[in-house]
């Protein structure tokens, strides 16, 4: 049996059987074989299903998944397996192929990270739940228990012991994290050329696969002939007019990657320099980006009348 993106395909044998004996133990080691139980798992982690909820979905005894799943289970019925990959979402097929043609081993059968998770949680002691995503951590920030982390000034006077894995056991937060991972995965950035638009505003998108929209950069040209009043070549600039993203989708990399796709657009056009004005985090997210502040621009500058009996100021 083989899996690929939640599929599970039995396939027939296509040539003549062997009448060697069979090591009891080559089913194990062999490569083509899948490891149905780590492919259940996969599943279950991809539906957020523990054994209970799966067993009651499919009718089939927890005891018995439990088996599958640990692989003391010898030759589990093809109505067992089919009624435990529906229930999880999962599609099971039959095909069979030409005579003389051998089956390619497929890349990651039980999925890519199915793997990773198997050794994540062998290296925490299986202390993991099996329906859960584990996730390493390799720094405090990866750890929900580090609250501290999160702000630099109080790290300093914490700190505890790490554990290997880590995973969330809110639902809606899975849902959540899973949903970031697929875009951050999936998402790609591509300048929008609208025939409607005039050709010195920039505009360019983040968008998933099917069309879904994450985040966009909007932009326009500043000629500094306007300003100067004769042609200066080579001075075009690009005014930045903001950068937007999903709100859900923050720290994902959409932000950089639209910056990214920006500069290498003014590199083709040969546009020597982009300006922007921002605050507050935008001008944290601007400078991480590149930006620095130019001296000799327009400052921000506020006025607060006197309060009376108040001391002035003086400067």
């Amino acid at each position: 049996m083989t899996a690929e993106h939640g599929v599970v395909t039995d396939v027939e044998p296509t040539t003549e059987p062997t009448t060697e004996p069979v090591a009891p133990d080559q089913a194990e080691t062999d490569p083509e074989t899948t490891d149905l139980g780590a492919t259940l798992r996969a599943l279950r982690r991809a539906a957020d299903l523990s054994q209970r909820e799966l067993a009651a979905r499919s009718g089939v005894p927890q005891t018995t998944l439990a088996r599958i799943e640990c692989g003391r289970s010898v030759g589990p019925s093809f109505r067992t397996v089919e009624r435990l990959v529906a229930a999880a979402g999962g599609r099971v097929t039959i095909r069979s192929l030409p005579a003389g043609r051998q089956e390619q081993p497929l890349v990651g059968r039980a999925g890519p990270s199915a793997v990773s998770q198997e050794r994540l949680r062998d290296a925490a002691g299986r202390h993991c739940p099996a329906h859960l995503d584990a996730r390493e951590v390799r720094e405090p920030k990866d750890w929900p228990g580090a609250w501290w982390a999160q702000w630099p000034g109080l790290s300093a006077g914490y700190w505890s012991v790490l554990p290997a894995v880590t995973y969330r056991l809110d639902r809606e937060r899975r849902d959540r994290d899973r949903i970031r991972e697929r875009v951050r995965r999936g998402f790609r950035v591509r300048r929008d050329l609208d025939p409607e638009v005039p050709t010195t505003s920039w505009r360019f998108v983040a968008e998933l696969p099917d069309g879904e929209l994450v985040g966009e950069l909007r932009a326009h040209e500043r000629s500094i002939e306007l300003l100067l009043g004769f042609p200066l070549p080579g001075w075009d600039e690009i005014v930045l007019d903001g950068v937007l993203f999903t709100p859900a989708c923050r720290r994902l990399g959409i932000g950089r990657r639209l910056v990214a796709a920006l500069a290498a657009e003014m590199a083709r056009c040969g546009v020597r320099s982009a300006l922007g004005v921002a605050e507050g985090e935008g001008a944290c997210f601007l400078g991480s980006c590149g930006f620095g502040v130019e001296p000799m621009k327009a400052a921000v500058m506020r006025f607060d009348p006197p309060v009376s009996g108040a001391p002035q100021r003086r400067w």
